[in-house]
Order: C-alpha cells, then sequence, then structure tokens
C-alpha cells in the first residue's frame, strides 16, 4: 500500500514539476497597439499577424522538440502617449520584458526614457519619426528600442517626390502637430523645392485629442488653395495630409462643393490602405489621396492565409510584426540558451542583431514576410522602397512604387 502511495505521489510531484517548468518557458511578449483610435485599422492588422506568427513560431519549437510556449499580452493604447506608458509600466509589472510597439512616434517618445532606465526591449513597428525627435541623441539612449521600419528622412523625399510626378507646383500641407506629423512633414517641406513645388501654407492641427470640428482648418485650407487655383488652374494644386485616420472626420465635414474636393490629395503611410478613408470615397476617391507606405507585400501563400483567416490582406506594419515577433523570441531563447537559462537584456540586444541575420538568411525555416531587414546604428532600418496607393472607386489600388536606389517613382498608372 505505502509503496503505491509513495508511487503515486513521485508521479504527482513530477507533474508538478513539468508544471513549473512549462511556466518558466513561456515567452511573454506585450503588444502595444491602437485598437480603438486613429490607427486602430494598422492595429487591429498587426494584431491579426501577431496571431499568425504565434502559430507559426509554436510549430517550429513543437518540430524542433524546444520546450518554449508564446504569450502575447495585447493592450488597447488608443495612441495616447500617456495611456501607452501605463500599459507598458502595468506589463512590466506583470513581468513582461519584450514589446512589439507602441506604434505611433508621439507614444515611443514618452516611453523611451522608461524603456532605458528599466532595460525593457520595444520594437515597433510603425514609428518612423527621426530618432532627435523621440529624444534619442546618440544610439546609446535608444539601445533597447528598435523600429523595423525606415525612418521619414527616405519618406519625406517619396511624398515631394510623387506631388512633382503629379504635375502639382503649389501645395497646402496639413499635418498632425506631434512628434511623427511634425516629423515627417518637415522632411516634406525640406524636400519639396528640390523638385519646383512651392510650399503656399503649412498648417498644424493638435494630435491629442484631434479636432472634432474641422471647419476652421477647412476654410483656412480652402483660402490658400482656392487663391492658387485662380492663378495657376487647380491640376498645378494640391493638398499635403500628413495625419492619421482623423483624416476621415476631416473629410466628412468637407462641402461637396468645396475647391478642396477638386485637386489632389497626397497622403502618407498614416493613411495608406485605411478603411476610414475608404468609407468616404465619394469624395477622397475625387482627390485620389495618393499615400506613400513602406513597400512590403508578403509573400502570396502568406497573403492568402492571412486573407482566408481574416479577409482582406496585411499591411506593412502587419507584416513587420510578423517578423518582429520571430525576431524577438528566438532571440529570447538564444539568451537563455547561452546564459544559463537566465534572461540578461544586454545579452538580448547581441542576440538581436545575430537573430536578424540568421533570420534574414531563412535559418529558422521562413523568411522575412517584410523583406530583408538591416538596421543602422540607432537600431532602426536603414532604407526601403515606398509603394504608392491612391483610392478609387474600386477601393485603394498601388499605382506606383518609389525607389530607394534611384530615387524615383516607377508609375503603373
Amino acid at each position: 500500500m505505502w509503496k503505491k502511495i509513495v508511487g503515486v505521489g513521485i508521479i504527482i510531484l513530477a507533474i508538478l514539476m513539468a508544471g513549473c517548468t512549462n511556466e518558466e518557458n513561456v515567452i511573454k511578449i506585450g503588444a502595444l497597439l491602437d485598437l480603438s483610435g486613429p490607427l486602430s485599422t494598422y492595429g487591429i492588422d498587426i494584431k491579426n499577424n501577431l496571431e499568425l506568427g504565434k502559430e507559426d513560431i509554436e510549430n517550429y519549437f513543437k518540430k524542433n522538440n524546444m520546450p518554449y510556449k508564446i504569450e502575447i499580452l495585447t493592450e488597447d493604447t488608443k495612441l495616447d502617449p500617456n495611456l501607452a506608458l501605463q500599459k507598458i509600466q502595468l506589463l512590466k509589472g506583470n513581468e513582461v520584458n519584450l514589446f512589439i510597439g507602441p506604434m505611433s512616434s508621439g507614444e515611443v517618445k514618452t516611453v523611451l526614457p522608461y524603456t532605458l532606465s528599466n532595460k525593457i526591449i520595444a520594437v515597433s513597428p510603425s514609428s518612423t519619426a527621426l530618432p532627435p525627435l523621440i529624444g534619442a541623441t546618440n544610439p546609446d539612449q535608444k539601445k533597447y528600442l528598435y523600429r523595423f521600419v525606415a525612418s521619414d528622412n527616405l519618406q519625406g523625399e517619396a511624398i515631394a517626390s510623387v506631388v512633382a510626378d503629379l504635375g502639382i507646383t503649389d501645395v497646402v500641407i496639413l499635418y498632425r502637430d506631434d512628434a511623427w506629423g511634425k516629423g515627417l512633414s518637415e522632411e516634406t517641406k525640406k524636400n519639396l523645392p528640390r523638385y519646383n513645388v512651392n510650399v503656399i501654407d503649412y498648417i498644424g492641427y493638435p494630435s491629442n485629442p484631434s479636432p472634432a470640428d474641422w471647419s476652421p482648418y477647412i476654410t483656412k485650407l480652402e483660402e490658400g488653395i482656392k487663391k492658387a487655383v485662380d492663378s495657376k488652374g487647380r491640376d498645378k494644386v494640391g493638398v499635403v495630409f500628413i495625419g492619421f485616420e482623423e483624416g476621415a472626420t476631416l473629410f466628412s465635414q468637407i462641402p461637396d462643393g468645396s475647391v478642396l474636393l477638386d485637386v489632389k490629395w497626397v497622403g502618407s503611410d498614416g493613411i495608406a490602405k485605411s478603411d476610414k478613408l475608404l468609407e468616404l470615397k465619394d469624395k477622397t476617391a475625387k482627390v485620389g489621396m495618393y499615400s506613400t507606405v513602406f513597400e512590403s507585400e508578403g509573400p502570396q501563400d502568406y497573403v492568402n492565409r492571412y486573407s482566408e483567416r481574416f479577409g482582406g490582406t496585411p499591411t506593412s506594419y502587419g507584416l513587420i510584426s510578423y517578423d518582429t515577433l520571430w525576431i524577438l523570441t528566438m532571440a529570447y531563447v538564444e539568451t537563455l540558451e547561452s546564459n544559463n537559462g537566465k534572461y540578461d537584456t544586454d545579452i538580448m540586444t547581441e542576440k538581436i542583431k545575430e537573430v536578424v541575420q540568421k533570420y534574414n538568411n531563412g535559418e529558422y525555416g521562413v523568411e522575412p514576410v517584410s523583406g530583408k531587414i538591416v538596421l543602422n546604428e540607432f537600431n532602426d532600418r536603414a532604407s526601403g522602397d515606398y509603394a504608392v496607393y491612391k483610392i478609387t472607386e474600386d477601393g485603394w489600388i498601388k499605382v506606383g512604387i518609389w525607389r530607394y536606389d534611384s530615387k524615383k517613382v516607377e508609375w503603373r498608372e
């Protein structure tokens, strides 16, 4: 009898120990996403891509007899920098040391000091403001915060190139007055004269919260645009909009007979492929809303899989997030295996560099769906092409690609 009891006890103890081991091998990843604010189209898409990434990585673990599981703890930041900071502090208290996000440069700027002082690894899939605009004047200030998307010095040039190719000689720039909007609009403004484009006016609007009543901005835009149209003709005049999906509210308030609907609009990655802007295509299709976004379509089999599961196609930010999850989890595993099973942030930063190279080379059985990843000294993506999308009656369509190498747009139209 006692032998049976002891035997049962040993079995129970083994089960409990196995449970403890499994718990220790759970890789916790915080996801700081906008699920209900001005970038929710992209936040939801990122969430979807992380779901597919989790499945693929855990299948890789299973196939290779690796005792790891992934737990993604998703928090809605609503694109609010202070809320993003609260969420990262909350998850850090739950022993989360790895994060995907936050999404906007304003949020990144706010959480950057906390990531540095608490040695938190965070990878933003969509923050593009230049490092000084988020508070990093040297690489050490950003040593734990990565961005796997190219910064806006490239996109500013791409937007200026698009404007010129559309035959526009005079523009009004309307921009979101935060770290991202200010930075990208300044880069665009800096590049436009090189393409012989004159900036008529430069108008900022508040970001948090964005305007509920856009009438003062509409009036100001109309004044500048009407004067230019009267002297140059509507084909030579345009609006550059550097903002997020609050642009949908703006368009909903533009009167049907407004001169603003008689000229071309050029946007950016803040609205490219936005569902909210597309819902107003009775207006937005009139102006085209030519928008640049980091070029990344993903392999066709992955796109098909995404479409079958979620409908539509993944955005560039979603594809970047898929790659990010692979890199973070594999770097975490290799950190533990090289450090006697203990996590160390500084070892992790070195492993990320190694894993990026291995991932680019397909050593984990999958290649980057967002294209080869090359990082600069600030841990930002170093180069990239930009797709150009426009809104038509049939939805968003790709009409060209701005090439990093040639600094020119290859138009499909």
